[in-house]
């Protein structure tokens, strides 16, 4: 029983203390994955339906429009207003009159009036011809539709850039914590080695130990640096922050020539041509509201008076129809439409001169990126051999320490340029990736 209990024991620990599974995570996939969590691009999404939601509004003009209307009056004696009737005085020259109409042997004095009306009617409105009013409108609502939509691409760019970046990060901290325990390792190494060749001198020991204390330090900021960015690209990514990553992209060890043709459009330009359009059409929309609106219409009415309003509907009601032609035209409006057309002219100008210098900084930024990439790849074979050299000399420092033939000040100093070389090779690699990027995210 006891030995039965005490191999339970051992399983059970052994589950606990496995690893947690880690997921395995590509450049791609977190690209996709960051892409699909993106507030930017959901706010794209909805900016785009926005944008067609006011096409729809300014199309809305060019149809018809059906108006219906209907009211009650309960006419009120001001005089004796709850008698629950209407009536009117009549002046005797008039009474006389009336009664003898009504063939009445009595003056008339005061006429009963119907105090309950009734009206209805529809009226109908077609415009036929407004001059370029709805026209240009539309036009400009389309080239807002047109720049939301380029918007999207531009955010989408932006948000692609941001993974990569995020991942190469990622991945970066996850190299720079393999070579800071690589570094602490060779450290304690030649601290095992001065111990076990019987000959540990006190500045040699003292030396090493100081080191070591350093390494650690480097060691433990490595993997907290590689802790907050991974956590971050789970947040993007909509990932568990709890979850082990493994990032399965490794960084490449050559790179090939960048495929760069020469700026001639990007997002942000075509966003700033749409705009320049959409404010030239908005202005010629406003100064054609100092011209007249041709349009069809047609109407019918109906009304009904009664003494009560059970009787409004007990007999035919007046009724009224008529159709035709009409033709406003504006007189004076103060000065409006030149006004909100003058806006928009400068607007567009505005927009005009932010093209002119997005066209000299964006080329500027594009023709840099390209060049970074050449000048750090040109270099990069050269910083590999001189990084390969560092490594094959500390191993001679580490042989000539080992049959004390040098200080530990040595091994340092080889160790330290051994370990500069390998983050400045780790860097040069995130750069020219992130400068490719670039290129992509401006020009592709």
């Amino acid at each position: 029983m006891r030995k039965f209990c005490g191999v339970l024991f051992a399983v059970v620990a052994a589950v606990i203390g496995m690893p947690a599974f880690a997921m395995d995570l590509s450049l791609d996939d977190a690209v996709e994955k960051i892409l699909a969590e993106s507030q930017d691009m959901k706010k794209a999404d909805a900016n785009i339906k926005k944008a067609q939601a006011s096409l729809d509004a300014a199309n809305a003009n060019r149809w018809f429009k059906l108006e219906g209307s209907a009211s009650y009056m309960n006419l009120v004696d001001v005089s004796d207003p709850f008698s629950g009737k209407m009536s009117m005085n009549v002046p005797p020259q008039l009474g006389g009159i009336i009664a003898g109409l009504m063939q009445s042997p009595t003056p008339v004095t005061q006429v009963e009036m119907p105090d309950n009306i009734f009206m209805a009617g529809v009226k109908f409105t077609q415009p036929i011809y407004t001059f370029g009013k709805i026209g240009n409108a539309v036009e400009s609502v389309r080239s807002a539709i047109k720049m939301s939509e380029v918007s999207k691409e531009m955010v989408r760019r932006e948000v692609k850039y941001s993974a990569v970046d995020l991942y190469w990060t990622a991945k970066m901290t996850d190299e720079i914590v393999k070579i800071s325990e690589q570094d602490l390792k060779s450290a304690q190494n030649a601290r095992r080695n001065l111990n076990s060749a019987g000959r540990a001198n006190r500045s040699n020991l003292v030396k090493i130990e100081s080191d070591i204390a350093t390494k650690e330090i480097n060691l433990s900021d490595a993997k907290f640096n590689r802790d907050t960015a991974h956590r971050m690209l789970k947040i993007l990514a909509g990932i568990d922050v709890d979850a082990e990553l493994n990032l399965t992209t490794e960084f490449p060890r050559e790179f090939a020539d960048l495929d760069a043709k020469k700026l001639t459009s990007t997002p942000e330009w075509e966003i700033l041509n749409q705009q320049i359009r959409m404010y030239e059409k908005s202005a010629r929309s406003k100064r054609d509201g100092a011209l007249p609106t041709l349009a069809a219409m047609a109407e019918y009415d109906y009304m009904s008076i009664a003494n009560s309003s059970g009787d409004l509907f007990d007999k035919k009601g007046e009724q009224s129809a008529y159709w035709g032609l009409a033709l406003q035209v504006p007189i004076f409006s103060g000065g409006i439409n030149r006004a909100n057309a003058t806006i928009d002219a400068m607007n567009a100008e505005a927009a005009r001169q932010d093209l002119d210098k997005s066209k000299k900084i964006t080329t500027e930024k594009y023709n840099t990126a390209i060049q970074q990439y050449n000048h750090l790849r040109g270099n990069l074979a050269t910083l590999q051999n001189a990084r390969d050299l560092a490594a094959r000399a500390y191993g001679f420092s580490q042989q000539r320490f080992i049959a004390g033939q040098t200080s530990a000040i040595e091994l340092a100093e080889v160790s330290s340029g051994l370990y500069q070389l390998d983050m400045a090779l780790l860097n040069s690699k995130y750069k020219i990736l992130m400068a490719a990027e670039s290129v992509k995210k401006i020009g592709d």
